[in-house]
């Protein structure tokens, strides 16, 4: 057992024969390795005790298990735990001693059971479930698969096609669902879960119900034929939707065998698998997510002080545009009270407007009813003077990126909000101490950087200047946790985290498009390579003008290193926007499908006579790979500056900024990571190259040069970090 026990299980046998195992592992009762090793002593204990009828297994404090507990991976990574062998979990535990039991159990699941906690659940001989619980696997989110017996027993219990789609979706049924399906076999209120689990294992135990093994069952099985079609259509579906992805085809590997050669041939089918998909790169990446999702909201000197967030109940919003309506959305949705001011009527009317579509369209999907959307409406309030700011706990400044209107509104909300209300700004780009200039309240002003759609994206950054109090950055952190958001703290500077490192990425494809690369050759590679489209086509949904009015704000700051092309400019004359205007490097139709234009032709060739610019015969022919890297390498490179500069406390917060705020496929780790898993000595050696011939656009930073004259790993800590935290 490792030195520093995690989790741990309880057994109480009450008069009635019905030993009760407790698993107590918080927050959400993981399966951890020590969990695991208690809970196979209990039974053993229950199985050898005559005063012990039936077994039934529960969660402490309203949560059954939220899975197997995955740093477990690295315990065994780092050596501090020993590997069990392959099966030995879900076959010599899950399914010999748990499922073949002379005794029966039965689970009884509160709040979620997901994962390892539905895969016990499902080796148990009866599901007894309060209602709204989440039963699922999620496991492929991570890169691994259900390895307790998932890939068997969820096919048996709610039929093939309904299994795949769990799976591969990685998304979770209710209770109430899952008793329809047949995962679970009786809804009871919470109060009486336990004594309902009970009295139905001791019904099995006398032979009144059914002692049902969910491992042998095949009576909502398809015959053979039908499931190899199901399977072929699934693996076809996947090929398709996760083109990078190994693991979630193994796991379809893993059904198939049990399906075609019976449950103990699947359940060794699916162990092998599960042992494999471990090792896989994407795996990996997809862990190190997990763990550095989690990482963002510890901030040194802030969040290890003991200080408790304030309670932000109403929080008024300026500015009812695209940002401000989204981020009213997101704040209603989380039971914030909102005020949303803007300059006259027609505006507020508009912005209001914007919230109540947001929301009108969840009720469309169902995700909403009727009553909670009237519920939700009604804490969202407009106004066109600061009166009402008088008693709001904070503020966010949302209107468009101009420096004095937004310095005039910060010394305006100085003078109505109380002293202890939070002065934030959603800016994209400006220096928030450029911002607060005319105040003379620093320490609580502050970034909250939402990206677009504001109720939709996951990531908020938060912008902390020299000045910005640690309570303030606490309070802000919770409301982000609270509105649902991945937070991560950065430093001011011109684009912050994302928008900073992501600069070099359009400026790199113009780059290579106006020396004869093909604009649409860029995109399909880029797609390819994961992320949710090119940049063309992403210049084309944002549109021209904050294509050029974001480009503008980091060539006039970073003159020596930027790329600047006139190929978008030439467009806007000809009334080309982007998307917006159905015309930009794509045409579109009705139905916003892109297509390419082969008239942009002309626009590149006039960028380039005006730019003095010549065909490359290099970059006209450029392989998929090298695409990547002129592309991405630049990005890397800004990436360190960042890190070097202290902007983020920690390269996992920059992955995490990149995967939630511009689309980097999570599979590769994010923009440091997979950076690593290239090597700091290869980037900086084509980096140095491109520079030689190309010109200081490419030339590797001082921090990428240290690091790859060594081959270090560019997300090892800095030694003296000038935090600008």
């Amino acid at each position: 057992m490792a030195s520093r026990t995690k989790g741990k299980t309880t057994m109480e046998v009450g008069v009635d024969g019905v030993a009760v195992v407790t698993i107590i592992n918080p927050p959400v009762n993981s399966l951890s390795f020590d969990v695991l090793d208690n809970l196979k002593s209990n039974y053993e204990e229950a199985l050898s005790r005559n005063d012990v009828k039936a077994i039934v297994i529960t969660g402490a404090k309203g949560k059954f298990s939220g899975g197997f507990d995955i740093s477990g991976f690295g315990e065994v990574q780092k050596g501090t735990r020993k590997e069990p062998k392959v099966g030995y979990l879900s076959i010599d535990i899950l399914t010999d001693l748990f499922e073949a039991a002379r005794k029966p159990s039965v689970a009884a699941i509160d709040g979620l059971a997901l994962g390892g906690g539905l895969e016990l659940a499902m080796a148990c001989h009866a599901r007894i479930s309060a209602p709204g619980a989440l039963l699922g696997l999620p496991e492929l989110q991570l890169g691994v698969i259900p390895g307790f017996g998932g890939t068997q027993r969820l096919p048996r219990l709610v039929g093939l096609t309904k299994a795949l789609e769990m799976i591969l979706t990685s998304k979770p049924v209710k209770a109430e669902e899952g008793h329809t399906l047949g995962l679970v076999d009786a809804v009871v209120p919470p109060a009486e879960l336990l004594n309902a689990a009970r009295r139905w294992a001791l019904d099995i135990a006398e032979r009144r119900k059914p002692w049902v093994c969910s491992v042998l069952k095949t009576d909502k099985l398809p015959p053979l034929g039908e499931a190899r079609e199901i399977l072929k259509f699934a693996r076809e579906q996947t090929r398709k939707q996760a083109p990078n992805l190994k693991h979630p085809l193994m796991c379809l590997e893993a059904v198939e065998v049990g399906i075609v050669s019976g449950p103990r041939a699947g359940l060794e089918k699916e162990a092998q698998v599960g042992a494999q998909v471990v090792n896989l790169d994407t795996t990996k990446s997809l862990i190190h997510v997990f763990f550095s999702q989690r990482g963002t909201t510890k901030v040194p000197g802030v969040t290890d002080r003991g200080l408790v967030p304030r309670n932000i109940k109403k929080v008024a919003i300026i500015g009812g545009g695209l940002m401000g309506s989204g981020i009213a959305t997101a704040l209603i949705l989380s039971n914030y009270t909102v005020i949303l001011k803007e300059v006259n009527e027609k505006f507020l009317e508009a912005g209001i407007g914007r919230v109540k579509a947001n929301l009108q369209s969840r009720v469309k999907k169902g995700r909403m009813s009727q009553e909670k959307f009237e519920k939700t409406m009604s804490l969202l309030k407009g106004s066109l003077d600061y009166e009402s700011f008088r008693d709001v706990d904070m503020v966010i400044e949302a209107v468009i990126e101009n420096v004095s209107l937004k310095q005039q509104i910060f010394a305006d909300l100085e003078k109505y909000c109380s002293q202890h209300c939070i002065l934030a700004s959603n800016t994209s780009t400006i220096d928030l101490n450029k911002i607060g200039e005319r105040t003379k309240s620093q320490d609580r002003i502050v970034g909250a950087h939402f990206f677009s759609p504001a109720h939709v994206m996951p990531l908020l950054e938060i912008v902390r200047t020299n000045h910005t109090s640690a309570q303030v950055i606490v309070d802000l952190l919770d409301v982000g946790k609270k509105i649902k958001k991945t937070p991560v703290v950065v430093g001011n500077c011109t684009g912050f985290a994302v928008n900073r490192m992501f600069f070099p990425y359009t400026q790199a494809a113009m780059f290579l498009v106006e020396r004869g690369t093909d604009p649409y050759l860029i995109d399909r590679a880029i797609s390819k390579f994961g992320m949710p489209m090119g940049p063309f086509r992403l210049c084309d949904l944002v549109g021209f003008g904050v294509a050029i009015a974001t480009g503008t704000q980091f060539i006039e700051n970073f003159p020596e290193r930027t790329n600047k092309s006139l190929i978008i400019p030439l467009m806007q004359e000809d009334k080309r926007a982007g998307e917006a205007t159905r015309k930009g490097f794509y045409l579109y139709d009705d139905k916003r499908k892109a297509k390419p234009d082969p008239e942009i032709k002309k626009y590149i060739e006039k960028a380039r006579s005006l730019s003095g610019v010549s065909l490359d015969p290099k970059l006209e022919k450029l392989s998929e790979k090298e695409i990547i890297e002129m592309t991405f390498f630049p990005v890397v490179n800004e990436a360190c500056r960042v890190f070097a500069e202290g902007i983020a406390v920690k390269a996992a917060d920059l992955d995490i900024a990149g995967i939630m705020g511009m689309g980097f496929p999570p599979y590769r780790g994010g923009i440091m990571f997979w950076a690593d898993s290239i090597g700091s000595k290869y980037i900086h050696s084509k980096l140095d190259e491109w520079s030689k011939t190309y010109g200081d656009f490419f030339k590797p930073c001082a921090f990428l040069a240290e690091r790859g004259s060594k081959g270090a790993p560019l997300n090892a800590p800095l030694e003296q970090a000038r935090s600008r935290l």
